[in-house]
């Protein structure tokens, strides 16, 4: 076994986003389907480590840097929602919201269907559902626990992080092709409309920037000071009613910071830098999680647990592709919000950044998207999918299955 250490596993990390770059640069597949960098390299090492594994030879990484960096990005989330932009957005947030409420619906009423005609556990379908996919690795492992503690539902947990695993693989992947078909039928902005300052956000990050080190540093402390209290925040709420996972923590923080010191006219926050830093921090923590992908950990899973998940993927495309899609107005913004919600509707919120990404810098930008997505992805879909799983385990054969 070889086992990289914190700077063996940074260096990797790095190795993976340059060449994921040099994959999409070269490879027409690659480009023309938008699959994002970190996709293409992360994807790429894990199927070579599996490889490995027949020649009895393993690497493990050491993931220490994975979580602080996906706070990271969450902060730089949070400092990048104004609160007048997101009056503006406000309509278009609440549609969507009710778009992905409704796919959480249809995911665990899939799931569970699909699990009672394999003759499987109905709560094995549910955990194949929003929980692990919707919900990503840490719903999951909390929803898998909470399975095998109370419900006796073997394996649970293993189960809920293979059916993670494979969301992430898979939401990386769709998003960018479920675009290409949608773009097909609307009208792109293309990249060289004039911009009239530098550009913002997440939308265009190979976009160079105008920083210097002072500005940098504020904006470095204004996310640990994110992480700082938004980790202290979820060790308040722990065990309460109000339990939040602490990524939605760091990222409330991150809004109040925002739009506390700008109403008081205390400091204005640096855009530039919260993109530079947020899309550092995306990548690298996107490089991580995939290159460190336990490929072999799916081929636990059984037949009829493939059939659920690929099910669940063609589910999720064809929801975008025909709600999603259409109920956001059938536009531009709307076939990269699609690309977005194939994201986090099977993997994660930074999935479904680094999605609209590939889709951005190949057909412009999309303000829109990159305001609705991040906040309905990152927090409002946690509250919701907590409300949605209670409600299906209150169904009378849930219940008493367990």
């Amino acid at each position: 076994m070889v086992q990289l250490d914190f700077y063996g596993t940074l260096v990797a990390a790095s190795l993976v986003l340059l060449l994921g770059r040099g994959l999409v640069a070269r490879v027409g597949f690659l480009r023309a389907y938008n699959i994002p960098e970190p996709v293409a390299g992360g994807l790429l090492v894990a199927l070579l480590l599996l490889s490995l594994r027949f020649f009895d030879i393993e690497v493990r990484f050491d993931t220490s840097l994975q979580n602080p960096l996906m706070l990271a990005f969450f902060a730089t989330i949070g400092l990048s929602a104004d609160f007048a932009s997101l009056k503006k957005g406000g309509r278009v947030v609440g549609i969507f919201l009710l778009a992905v409420t409704g796919f959480l619906v249809v995911q665990n009423a899939m799931g569970i269907t699909l699990a009672k005609v394999l003759r499987l556990d109905p709560l094995m379908g549910l955990l194949t559902g929003s929980i692990t996919l919707s919900g990503g690795h840490g719903t999951g492992a909390a929803w898998g626990s909470t399975f095998s503690e109370q419900f006796g539902l073997a394996s649970a947990s293993e189960l809920a992080m293979a059916s993670a695993t494979f969301g992430l693989v898979l939401g990386g992947l769709i998003g960018g092709p479920v675009a290409r078909l949608l773009i097909k039928r609307v009208k792109t902005p293309g990249l060289t409309q004039e911009e009239p300052h530098f550009p913002k956000g997440f939308e265009q990050p190979n976009k160079e920037r105008s920083i210097t080190p002072f500005s940098f540093i504020e904006t470095l402390a204004l996310i640990a000071v994110s992480l700082l209290a938004g980790s202290l925040l979820n060790g308040l709420l722990h065990g309460t009613a109000f339990e939040l996972p602490t990524f939605v923590c760091v990222l409330f923080v991150g809004v109040v910071l925002r739009n506390g010191l700008s109403a008081l006219g205390l400091y204005q926050v640096f855009e530039r830098e919260v993109s530079v830093l947020g899309n550092v921090s995306l990548s690298l923590f996107l490089a991580i999680a995939l290159m460190s992908l336990k490929l072999w950990d799916l081929a636990a899973l059984a037949l009829p647990f493939f059939i659920i998940l690929a099910a669940q993927t063609l589910v999720m495309a064809l929801f975008a592709i025909f709600v999603t899609f259409r109920v956001m107005g059938s536009n531009y913004d709307a076939a990269v919000l699609a690309a977005g919600h194939c994201g986090f509707g099977l993997g994660a919120t930074p999935t479904a950044i680094a999605n609209m990404q590939a889709v951005t810098q190949r057909y412009g930008p999309s303000k829109i998207a990159f305001l609705v997505v991040p906040m309905v992805g990152a927090f409002f879909i946690d509250i919701i999918n907590v409300i949605v799983i209670k409600l299906f385990l209150a169904l009378p054969f849930l219940g008493a299955a367990g």
